[in-house]
């Protein structure tokens, strides 16, 4: 199996943290064919408020100035990337620190001048990750892409995720988050979602937010060929290994309710 596992920045904030997450991977590594992406939205904010920059978000994205961007460069495929590879090693996974920048891995242009250098995925390639991932490597994904032409763009982390899945043809996508999962109107989470279900929940204004956009992201995963997409705590001990093992302690989201329906 395929598998590309996105982790949130939250999750990496810690050594102890990071180690368990870690050795999880390199656990899942040793049985199957896996990509990792990580965001670091946490540890970047931390970084220019210790500047005295003070962080701007419209929608949920960080407003991208040429300084925060110089930051985003230190610290996400930077430090934080350098830090999960190391761990990882230290697992015992080959683990090898990327961004979308080599090999032109992703590309993207930007979103909207009001928000900077923020930027839209406009294409993505699979070359680099199966050559890696053939040899026994382990790449480690950090949210910075290129437009080819020397320029930088920071990339939502939940759609650098996709455009690496939908590239490397990959069987299953996994977020670990630092929530249970998909959550209905009453607060109980949903074990099964499709398509329909999602647009149902963001109409409703029941997701909203980053769940909403992370939502948008798992449904242009499964339109993009990914079997199936994993929303699930990595707060949780052992979650990857019951995932794979078939118990999904969170929301798995496909399109096979929806094709079923329309039978």
């Amino acid at each position: 199996m395929k598998l590309v596992i996105k982790l949130g920045g939250t999750l990496l904030d810690s050594a102890e943290s990071r180690r368990r997450i870690a050795h999880e991977l390199a656990a899942v590594h040793s049985t199957h064919i896996l990509v990792v992406v990580h965001g670091g939205g946490k540890q970047m904010t931390r970084y220019l408020e210790e500047r005295g920059i003070q962080s701007q978000f419209v929608n949920g994205l960080r407003v991208t100035t040429e300084e925060t961007m110089d930051a985003l460069i230190k610290v996400l495929a930077g430090s934080v990337n350098q830090h999960l590879v190391a761990a990882l090693i230290e697992a015992g996974a080959s683990a090898v620190g990327l961004s979308g920048v080599d090999a032109n891995l992703v590309t993207a242009e930007q979103m909207d001048p009001a928000l900077g250098a923020v930027g839209k995925v406009t294409q993505s390639r699979g070359e680099l990750l199966n050559i890696l991932t053939d040899n026994r490597f382990l790449p480690v994904v950090a949210c910075l892409a290129g437009d080819g032409h020397g320029g930088f763009f920071n990339v939502n982390g939940d759609q650098m995720a996709v455009a690496c899945a939908t590239a490397f043809a990959a069987d299953r996508l996994v977020f670990l988050t630092d929530v249970d999962g998909v959550l209905d109107g009453e607060g109980h989470t949903i074990a099964q979602l499709d398509p329909h279900g999602v647009a149902q929940l963001i109409a409703s204004g029941v997701a909203k937010g980053g769940m909403q956009a992370k939502l948008n992201a798992a449904v242009s995963a499964v339109e993009g060929g990914v079997s199936d997409v994993c929303i699930v705590s990595g707060q949780r001990f052992g979650q990857v290994s019951d995932l794979l093992a078939g118990v999904v302690h969170g929301t798995r989201l496909s399109a096979a309710r929806k094709e079923a329906s329309n039978a």
